[in-house]
């Protein structure tokens, strides 16, 4: 989630954008499954859809940098240990959200994450 009001403020600031991407309950996530029960993911659908509306459709294998490779270049900058989330972007057609709406992130294979703006 982004705040676009918080982001676009501070780089008119000339500041860094975090805090558009950083205030609380800015990153909903669900359960974690370890790849020894899922696998690797190479490949698969993944969705987000408001109201029921699909908003942003894509599929794994579609990414610049494969799961493998981002988890391999950001080791050589961080210590990385099981658990640890890693936010990668998303598809295009990112877009605005309000109070009321049902937002419904889905990955093949896994369960979907849904949520609604309060």
């Amino acid at each position: 989630m982004t705040r676009r009001d918080l982001q676009r403020g501070m780089g008119d600031q000339k500041k860094p954008w975090e805090i558009g991407k950083s205030f609380d309950h800015s990153a909903p996530i669900g359960p974690l499954f370890p790849v020894s029960k899922v696998g690797h993911f190479k490949e698969g659908n993944i969705q987000l859809s408001v109201n029921g509306v699909v908003k942003q459709k894509a599929d794994l294998k579609q990414m610049i940098w494969s799961v493998a490779e981002q988890i391999v270049k950001l080791s050589e900058a961080n210590e990385l240990f099981p658990g640890d989330i890693i936010y990668s972007g998303t598809p295009e057609n990112v877009g605005p959200v309000v109070r009321g709406d049902v937002i419904r992130c889905q990955i093949q294979k896994l369960p979907d994450l849904v949520m609604k703006i309060v």
